[in-house]
């Protein structure tokens, strides 16, 4: 394992779950690429074929300097650009906070990939809620901005994820939930501070 992709791990807990699930040389849609991190990793790794869309200047350019294909769109515009099952696996990897058509972006993301991956910060994890009794939103590692300055638009728990998931048309497969980095085997709605799920059309 080289260093960009050990560095890459480290920046992010996620990337191993998603990773673990990517199939060898299959196909990567990834919804919010952010600087191309993700996408150099399974190129490097699992030989993958990937496309990352990105809204940010300085993501774009940071994926182009990686070697990471990408198309500068607005995820709330949806993704007319593809097909159905256009990829063997689509990715809302820590974006699905970030939009504020949820519902719309989930159903999108599960009919452009044939299997879907989503992670997201966990606001139910026990810190955040005693920041919330206490007064003040929370700011964590999952969770690292101030409340005027975040990306986030949306707050939600691993219950709201799995009470909305078949309201979408969403089939849960697989779930792994993580604090710094090791999986949460019981009470995962307030130990786990970022969830991973491997979803599918119904």
């Amino acid at each position: 394992m080289n260093q960009h992709t050990l560095d890459s791990l480290a920046l992010r807990s996620d990337f191993r779950a998603i990773a673990r699930w990517v199939e060898p040389r299959s196909t990567v849609l990834d919804l919010g690429c952010g600087d191309g991190s993700l996408l150099s990793l399974l190129g490097e790794e699992l030989e993958v074929k990937g496309y990352g869309i990105e809204i940010n200047d300085a993501g774009v350019l940071a994926c182009a300097q990686k070697g990471v294909n990408v198309i500068q769109q607005n995820l709330e515009d949806g993704l007319r650009l593809f097909e159905d099952d256009s990829f063997d696996f689509a990715v809302l990897s820590q974006t699905l906070q970030t939009i504020h058509q949820t519902a719309a972006i989930l159903r999108e993301t599960v009919r452009v990939g044939r299997q879907c991956i989503v992670s997201f910060p966990n606001f139910g994890y026990w810190q955040h809620r005693l920041s919330v009794i206490q007064g003040r939103m929370p700011v964590s590692k999952s969770l690292p901005y101030q409340w005027h300055n975040t990306p986030n638009v949306r707050v939600l728990t691993i219950k709201d994820f799995e009470a909305l998931a078949p309201e979408v048309g969403l089939e849960i497969l697989d779930r792994v939930v993580l604090h710094d980095g090791q999986p949460v085997r019981w009470g995962a709605n307030w130990r786990g501070s970022l969830a991973v799920y491997r979803v599918k059309r119904r």
